[in-house]
């Protein structure tokens, strides 16, 4: 993979993100030139990080067509990954208009740009697990399952789904560019502050050494490490560089075993947490009072596996290690960069 992507341009559009500052740390390991183009990061990951120092970043809006389409033109990358969206399925509720505006028009306005721009000849769409239409059943879905998000964040992730069909169809079949979607769980990893997400609830609860308040103790959800996806959706991006039969559309999810419960991930995060820290933080479930939320949702990543010959490399329990040890390292005030390099590197030796 580092032989691929030295020296290769790399747009990362969302680079400020949590998912984008991660992308942003491995592409740099691999000498990749990236170029981000992204919101101005509030306080989180990326402002945490000396990323902005080793990339190209450039502020902007994913709905600001001509602003993108002008960052295309100028630094003409060959490799793209869609990252920016409005990612909370919370927050869409109270937003539906901002997050159809950006998850939506945020796609188009990427595939217009490549387009327009050949110079692109690898581009991977990253959506959401929660894109299929979810009957709550016991098995995992496959790709060929119906597109049919339930809420406005999900549903708009489907959306994008269709954009990026539509556009493969109408105008890159003819084109020297492979362009795939991916469909990844829920990621867990040092560095998510996000509202309303179960792991950085866990930190902000514990480190005000107060006990952890569940929503949805029973949903299950493919809880991975951030760096399975991320490394994922970059096998994908240099497979079909590579060879265009490659592209199509990937789930990327944990195997069987590790989709656990929330309760019982809050379980494993409150034993390691108060291990490291020599704590005692317990958790309790509370009635869900907000709006709708999936119960039951797995994916069968069969195809990538297959294809790719790709698997998860750590399973959840050490998911959960390496985010507490993120994040107990950022409370003492130590050295971040060193950790997220140990911790990558530490992946990729075992690819």
């Amino acid at each position: 993979m580092k032989n691929f992507y030295s020296g290769k341009k790399v747009l990362v559009t969302g680079h400020t993100g949590f998912k984008g500052s991660w992308m942003c740390k491995l592409l740099i390991e691999w000498d990749a030139n990236v170029i981000g183009y992204a919101l101005q990061p509030t306080e989180g990951l990326y402002q945490l990080t000396d990323i902005d120092s080793k990339i190209k970043s450039y502020i902007g809006d994913i709905r600001d067509l001509k602003l993108l389409n002008e960052i295309f033109e100028k630094e003409q990358p060959e490799i793209v990954i869609h990252l920016a969206a409005q990612p909370l399925v919370r927050e869409a509720y109270a937003s539906p208009v901002y997050t159809y505006a950006v998850n939506v028009m945020g796609t188009v306005n990427v595939m217009e740009c490549v387009r327009n721009n050949t110079c692109v000849k690898s581009l991977v769409n990253v959506t959401t697990d929660k894109v299929y239409e979810n009957k709550e059943w016991e098995w995992g879905y496959r790709e060929n399952e119906n597109l049919n998000g339930f809420d406005p964040y999900s549903n708009s992730k489907s959306c994008s789904e269709l954009v990026t069909s539509s556009y493969c169809k109408s105008f890159f079949e003819d084109r020297d560019v492979a362009v795939s979607t991916a469909r990844a769980g829920n990621v867990i990893g040092g560095g998510d502050f996000s509202k309303d997400r179960i792991i950085p609830d866990c930190v902000r609860a514990a480190l005000n050494e107060e006990n952890i308040r569940v929503r949805n103790k029973n949903s299950v959800r493919p809880y991975q490490h951030v760096l399975e996806p991320i490394y994922a959706y970059l096998l994908i991006a240099k497979k079909q560089y590579e060879d265009k039969k490659f592209a199509g559309c990937y789930n990327v999810g944990p195997d069987e075993k590790d989709c656990w419960t929330t309760g019982l991930l809050v379980e494993e995060f409150c034993k390691t947490w108060n291990t490291v820290r020599g704590k005692n933080i317990g958790w309790y479930s509370e009635l869900n009072q907000g709006p709708h939320e999936a119960n039951f949702l797995k994916l069968d990543c069969s195809h990538i596996k297959k294809k790719m010959n790709w698997k998860p490399t750590w399973d959840v329990r050490t998911a959960i290690g390496k985010t507490v040890e993120w994040y107990n390292i950022w409370d003492n005030k130590q050295d971040i960069n060193k950790c997220m390099k140990e911790q990558i590197q530490s992946f990729l030796s075992n690819q």
